[in-house]
Parts: structure tokens; sequence; C-alpha cells
């Protein structure tokens, strides 16, 4: 794929990623940030399968969706992702900045909408803030995207089993919100929404405008269309081939 394509890719996966998350924003903003749809039942069914050994291994995970794993993750990925020193620092600066401006951006939707968490009784982990769309969730599938690509830039036919690994993790993370009473199922839709929405225009972006030396010098050989340059000797043009 050439940065055209790529970048038309990107957009394209972006623009729809936005808009279903604008029309889950504006059902959770109707509905005055009530339950949605099977909300009610996976807290419910949450609620009752709480041994200690899963809430443990649940709060865990969870604790990995902040703070410092995401952003070390972030950084991983321009480092996979680069070919020379100059251009992992530049791709690991890049990631990390995807990522914070991606974090005010969905605190700043967070504030705009102001949906209630569910009930603090049935909360079994700390939580702070409104609900949706979850800021763990969408913290660790930023950063979870951002592997991806670097791996996939890196081992286009290789690395499955690992990019399976990466997006459990990032599964598991908004999963366990729910688990652990802090979010509805919503408010983690809207968190892989939001994360898709936004990582696939920072990838257009990045097609778009960054310089094509540095793309280059990023993506595998087998990534972009490459001209023959090979030297041809002009003495034999319009000769035909001895027998």
């Amino acid at each position: 794929m050439n940065r055209r394509d790529v970048a038309e890719v990107a957009g394209s996966v972006g623009l729809g990623a936005w808009a279903a998350f604008t029309v889950l924003a504006l059902v959770v903003t109707g509905r005055a940030g009530a339950p949605l749809w099977l909300d009610d039942t996976f807290l419910i069914r949450s609620v009752g399968h709480r041994p200690e050994e899963a809430l443990a291994l649940a709060r865990g995970v969870t604790a990995t969706g902040t703070g410092t794993v995401p952003y070390l993750l972030a950084a991983l990925a321009g480092a996979v992702a680069g070919r020379t020193q100059r251009t992992r620092l530049l791709a690991s600066a890049l990631g990390l900045a995807c990522l914070a401006v991606g974090q005010l951006l969905r605190y700043g939707v967070m504030e705009s909408i102001q949906r209630p968490r569910p009930p603090r009784s049935h909360w079994t982990t700390h939580a702070s803030g409104w609900a949706f769309p979850s800021g763990h969730t969408t913290t660790a599938a930023l950063s979870v995207g951002l592997l991806i690509v670097a791996l996939t830039l890196r081992a286009p036919r290789g690395g499955t089993a690992l990019r399976i690994a990466v997006c459990g993790w990032g599964l598991l993370v908004g999963l366990t919100r729910v688990y652990l009473g802090v979010h509805w199922f919503t408010d983690v839709i809207g968190g892989w929404l939001f994360a898709a929405g936004w990582l696939g225009m920072c990838l257009c972006a990045a097609a778009h405008w960054l310089p094509a030396s540095l793309l280059t010098d990023m993506i595998t050989s087998t990534s972009i269309p490459t001209e023959d340059h090979a030297t041809e000797d002009p003495g034999r043009r319009g000769r035909s081939r001895s027998a």
C-alpha cells in the first residue's frame, strides 16, 4: 500500500468509528445517561459472579489500562516502527502525542456528556469522574492500536500471535471496567469507538503530512511500491537478441 492508500483506509476507518461514536453519544445523552440495551444485564451478571480470585485478577488487569503502562506501550510502538535512531525517536514522540491528545479529547467529551456511573454499591475498585466514554478502555485501546500498527509495519506477514495477544489485553481492560462495576458496557463500547476514530485520524494525518523519506524509513520495503531503477545499456536499445 502506498501512502495515499494508507491515508484513505485510515481516514475511512476513523470517520466510520467517529460516526458510530456520535450516534452512541447522542443516544446516551438523549436517555440522560440511563442504562442502555445490555448495560443492566452485564452489570447484574458481573455482580453475581465475583469470586475473590477473579476480582484480584480483574483489578490487576484494569490497573494496566492507565498510568505509565499505556505510555510505555506507545513509546515501544515507536521504537518498533522505526528503522533508525532518528525515526524511532520521532515515531515514539508521535505515538505519545497521539495518546496524550486523545486522552485530553476523551476527557472533554466525558465532561460535556456527564453520564453517571453505575450505582456505587456495585463498585469493587476505585473510580472517579463521569462514565462515558470509559477512560481506561480508551487509553488501552489507543496504545494497543499504536502497537499493532507498529508490529504490522515491521512484520506485515508475521507476528499474528503477538498482535492477537495485544488485542486481547486491550479488550480485557475494557471488560474489567464492567466486571468491577464502575462502568456500563456502552461506556466501554464508546471507549473502543473513540479510540478507533482518533487513531484513524492520526494515521491519516501522518500518511498525508509526514515527509516521504521518513515514511520510507519507517515501513518495510514490501509495504510500498518501488520502481526498477536498474541501469540500461543505451547501446542495446533497438538491438535484437543474439541467437
